[in-house]
């Protein structure tokens, strides 16, 4: 793959991993559809998934606040909330643990965003949260390319 369009895919994929919902567990599929290797793509996922982490930590409250007090996402915010304080329970029980394990279980509702959110709400402190984040991003991408992998192999 000529390195253009090496630095092109690793683009998309870096910024297909900062995408809620999706996160790595979508981009890593897709920068290896795109031509990546897989080391690449999953280090390029991660890296992509652990950007909006700080912010989110650090400005999610205030962001909250602000928007609670607005008619139409008002309600909205509570949802989140609520579901973040459910998805938390772990998270209450265990801590550090429990917040690899919400980050490092690839499954829907789990993942960066959902553990930055939750560690925001649960007062969990940067430098506590960032590294237990990361942990699982890392668990979370090694699961996630293993199954990209094996699904390949029988695929093709």
């Amino acid at each position: 793959m000529p390195f253009e369009t090496m630095l092109k895919e690793m683009a998309v994929t870096f910024f297909i991993s900062m995408v809620p919902v999706i996160e790595l567990r979508g981009a890593i599929p897709v920068g290896i559809a795109a031509g990546l290797s897989p080391a690449v793509a999953y280090i390029v996922s991660v890296l992509g998934n652990l950007v909006p982490v700080p912010f989110i930590l650090l400005l999610i409250r205030r962001i909250f606040d602000w928007l609670r007090h607005t008619q139409s996402l008002g309600p909205v915010i509570e949802k989140l909330e609520r579901r973040a304080h459910l998805k938390g329970r772990l998270v209450t029980k265990y801590r550090v643990p429990g917040l690899i394990l919400l980050v490092g279980i690839p499954l829907p509702g789990t993942g960066a965003w959902t553990g930055a959110l939750v560690a925001a709400l649960l007062d969990i402190r940067l430098r506590t949260a960032i590294p237990a984040i990361l942990t699982g991003l890392l668990i979370a991408g090694a699961i996630t390319l293993g199954v990209t992998m094996g699904v390949i192999h029988i695929v093709f």
